[in-house]
C-alpha cells in the first residue's frame, strides 16, 4: 500500500529555535516542511521545492519580509502565512496589501497556526478538496500529491509535479512556456524553455504508454503545453 504524500510547507525565519519548533509542530500535523533562514534563500527554495505554503517571518537579516512577499508576487500565488514579532495595525495591514494570506504574531500557539494554514489551504483550493483527475490509466490526487499510472504509484520530483499540477489545474487550455517557467522557476527564467523540454521529456517517459507519441501531453508548438484527458 502506498503513502499519501505530506504537504509541503517552506519556512523562512532566520532564528533556528523557531525553524526547529515550527518542524516539530507540522511533521506532527501532518506536513512536511523545508527551510531557509533568509529572504534570498526564501525565494530560492520557493522556486525550487514548489510548496504547498509558505510561513514568513517579516525581520529577515537580508531582506525585509515584505520586499520578499512582494517579489514572491511577482511570479506565485503560494499561500502565504506571515509569522512575526510585528504586531501594530499598519505592519498587519502592509503584509495583507503586500499579497499576505493571513497574519500572526509570535509568540504564538500552535494549534492555532496549524488551524490558519489549513484554513488558507482549504480557501486556496476552493472550499473543497478537489477529486482527483484521471485520465487513460492515470490518476492525479492533487490534494494528497500522489500520481498513479494503472494503480501503482508514480515518483515524480517537485518540480515534475509542480509542472503536471499546472496542466492538470488547466487541463484542456494551452499554459504557456512562460507561465510554467515564471511558477516554477521563477521570474528570471522565462527565457529557458530548454527546462520545459528536458521536464516534459521526463514526465512523459513516466505516464505515456508511448513518449514518443504523446497522447495527453501535448506540445502547442513555441506556445506551451496542454493536458488532454481523452
Amino acid at each position: 500500500m502506498s503513502s499519501i504524500a505530506q504537504p509541503m510547507l517552506l519556512v523562512v525565519d532566520d532564528e533556528a529555535q523557531i525553524r526547529r519548533l515550527l518542524r516539530v509542530t507540522l511533521e506532527a500535523c501532518g506536513f512536511s516542511v523545508c527551510e531557509a533562514g533568509t529572504g534570498a534563500e526564501g525565494l530560492s527554495e520557493a522556486a525550487a521545492a514548489c510548496p504547498e505554503g509558505i510561513i514568513l517571518d517579516l525581520g529577515l537579516p537580508d531582506v525585509d519580509g515584505l520586499d520578499v512577499l512582494k517579489r514572491l508576487r511577482e511570479w506565485s500565488q503560494i499561500p502565504v502565512l506571515v509569522l512575526t514579532l510585528r504586531d501594530t495595525e499598519d505592519d498587519k495591514i502592509s503584509a495583507l496589501d503586500a499579497g499576505a494570506d493571513d497574519y500572526l504574531t509570535k509568540p504564538f500557539g500552535g494549534r492555532e497556526l496549524v488551524a490558519r494554514l489549513r484554513a488558507i489551504l482549504r480557501r486556496i483550493r476552493g472550499g473543497n478538496d478537489p477529486a482527483p483527475v484521471k485520465f487513460g490509466d492515470i490518476e492525479v490526487d492533487l490534494v494528497a500529491r500522489l500520481v498513479r499510472r494503472g494503480g501503482d504509484e508514480v515518483h515524480l520530483t517537485a518540480r515534475e509535479f509542480g509542472m503536471l499540477r499546472m496542466l492538470v489545474q488547466h487541463r484542456g487550455k494551452v499554459v504557456t512556456h512562460r507561465q510554467i517557467l515564471r511558477e516554477l522557476w521563477g521570474p528570471n527564467a522565462e527565457d529557458n524553455t530548454h527546462y520545459l523540454r528536458v521536464f516534459m521529456t521526463h514526465l512523459r517517459q513516466k505516464l505515456e504508454p508511448n513518449p514518443g507519441e504523446p497522447r495527453h501531453l501535448r506540445t502547442e508548438s513555441g506556445i506551451g503545453y496542454r493536458l488532454v484527458e481523452d
